[in-house]
């Protein structure tokens, strides 16, 4: 699974009566290619999956292969606590074109590490798309644990994970259990450097929808072996990854991205619009925007 060193959580756009706003999608989805993404998640988190229905989820899915016409990876977020539910979900991703599916842990359900190897494998078995495993304890209330994802890993189309444990020990007890062809992303965008700096691959991102040309530029100047530009760049960015995530996911990048011109519209119910943290966010921003921070 080629998914680049930044993917991009995508969000989605919604009209003013709450609808999907697909212009608008098109929109962002040109804005995130020509700034550094990768590749595509969409239906994830960051997406606001969990107010999207079956119906929606896949014209998000079939919209967004048209419209990214193999330019780079659509990843579809598919899974779900329900494993017959993420198997149906899974195999319409694949009819529709998208180029390999996102697999959160089961939330609420809770199940133990047994139960999660049980659920992963009978849904790759049912699948001949590349996975990409999503490990958020804060979300999911269970940590898919690092000997799980290694033993998963085995399976021949389970080829990534999204770790946003937080841990960076689990992160490098993964890399270290799981062979050269297996990828290990970030799912926190704060971490990505300290993460490739152990032998991650990358981010699953929510701030590369306003910073990913800079996200870039770190990256490729650590690549590049320049790690004290690296590192500066990593600690200019640092702020606005933390201001990203100052209100529930994805409330502030939406503001960000309508801020800068790139509407996407409101948030859905149970999440609520920001009201005065706008007012940090914006202190933040304008911050940032004062250090030049792209190489020539």
């Amino acid at each position: 699974m080629e998914l680049g060193q930044i993917g991009t959580a995508m969000v989605t756009p919604f009209a003013k009566n709450g609808a999907i706003d697909f212009d608008l999608t098109e929109k962002l989805i040109e804005h995130l290619i020509a700034t550094g993404t990768d590749s595509l998640i969409v239906c994830g988190t960051t997406g606001e999956s969990p107010t999207l229905n079956h119906v929606e989820k896949s014209a998000i899915v079939k919209y967004a292969v048209e419209i990214v016409r193999k330019r780079i990876p659509v990843i579809a977020g598919t899974g779900t606590f329900n494993t017959a539910e993420s198997v149906k979900l899974t195999k319409q991703a694949e009819q529709l074109g998208a180029d390999g599916v996102m697999l959160v842990t089961p939330y609420y359900n809770k199940p133990d590490q047994r139960g999660m190897v049980a659920h992963f494998a009978h849904i790759a078995s049912e699948t001949k798309l590349p996975i990409l495993l999503y490990n958020i304890p804060g979300r999911s209330a269970v940590n898919m644990q690092a000997e799980t994802v290694i033993e998963l890993s085995k399976i021949h189309n389970i080829r990534a994970v999204k770790e946003a444990s937080g841990s960076l020990d689990q992160m490098a007890a993964i890399i270290n259990g799981t062979d050269a062809g297996f990828k290990v992303y970030s799912g926190d965008d704060a971490l990505t450097l300290p993460l490739m700096a152990v032998g991650g691959d990358g981010v699953i991102s929510v701030a590369s929808h306003v910073v990913g040309l800079e996200m870039q530029q770190m990256i490729k100047a650590f690549q590049a072996g320049d790690i004290t530009e690296a590192a500066k760049m990593h600690r200019i960015l640092l702020p606005v990854f933390n201001a990203i995530f100052s209100a529930p996911n994805p409330v502030p990048v939406k503001y960000a991205l309508n801020k800068l011109g790139i509407e996407t519209g409101g948030v859905r119910m149970p999440l609520t619009d920001f009201g005065k943290e706008s007012e940090t966010f914006d202190a933040v921003w304008n911050a940032f925007k004062k250090h030049d921070m792209l190489l020539p």
